[in-house]
């Protein structure tokens, strides 16, 4: 790659990297280790408005924290889940949609068209997993990691929705 087109794309990055220098200059490791230290994972939406280590009261190293849009549990949600209650010390999992979800206020083909309109991409080979029935979508999930046989026996599930207006959680399950 020649020098114009490397300087170019890291241009766009020069905030993250500066950034990265003050967190540098007062960085510790705590002597954390990859286990989530409270035997927690969080499946979340990646909505920016969530900060689900705060929301739970938690911090860096208590917890896994597994982010798509939705909040939906997907073969790689499951995946993930099954690496981290064998080897990562879960044994609890939070499954934790929010309010004000685009994934939760339109259905596949609004999702497709929005992104047809905006970009000029056809999506229609993927699914979004939106639903119009968000409560009901996460009772499914939670089922799903429930009833899923490679996951750890002893592995708690618990369902709530997020509401990114007042920050409360309120329990599905």
């Amino acid at each position: 790659m020649n020098g114009f087109l490397k300087g170019a794309r890291m241009d766009r990055f020069d905030d993250l990297l500066e950034a990265n220098k003050e967190f540098v200059s007062k960085f510790t490791s705590e002597n954390l280790t990859g286990t989530a230290v409270k035997g927690l994972a969080i499946v979340t939406c990646m909505d920016s408005r969530i900060d689900p280590l705060r929301i739970v009261g938690m911090s860096a190293g208590d917890a896994k924290i597994l982010r798509n849009a939705g909040a939906r549990v997907t073969e790689d949600v499951l995946r993930t889940l099954v690496l981290a209650t064998h080897l990562l010390g879960v044994n609890r999992v939070l499954v934790m949609p929010h309010t004000d979800c685009r994934m939760a206020s339109t259905d596949e083909a609004g999702i497709h068209a929005a992104i047809e309109k905006k970009s000029g991409v056809d999506t229609r080979s993927l699914d979004f997993q939106t639903t119009s029935d968000q409560r009901g979508a996460l009772l499914k999930d939670i089922t799903k990691i429930e009833s899923y046989p490679l996951l750890a026996h002893e592995v708690k599930v618990m369902g709530a929705i997020y509401d990114v207006k007042s920050g409360t959680l309120t329990p599905i399950n």
